[in-house]
């Protein structure tokens, strides 16, 4: 019984809304805008030299795994062959 007074009472509310409650959430956006404005200036941006080199070693790491893999793959696949026949 409580729960469906919760539910009423809920319901109620989201179709109530005020042009003062309005006002308020417009001015709680602007405000969570202005705070993340102040917090990505503190963000210390990586240089295009270290972005660079980053991409590179993933992209190198990326390649030496999928090397790895491939012929780890193939001597299973080889040896599952041999067993088989």
């Amino acid at each position: 019984m409580a729960r469906k007074k919760i539910k009423d009472s809920g319901s109620q509310q989201a179709q109530k809304v005020s042009p003062a409650s309005l006002g308020a959430k417009i001015s709680q956006l602007k405000d969570f805008f202005e705070e993340s404005k102040v917090e990505i200036k503190k963000v210390v941006w990586p240089s295009r030299k270290e972005t660079v080199a980053t991409s590179i070693a993933v992209v190198v790491f990326t390649v030496v795994v999928a090397l790895f893999l491939g012929v780890v793959d193939l001597g299973l696949s080889q040896l599952i062959s041999v067993i088989l026949s």
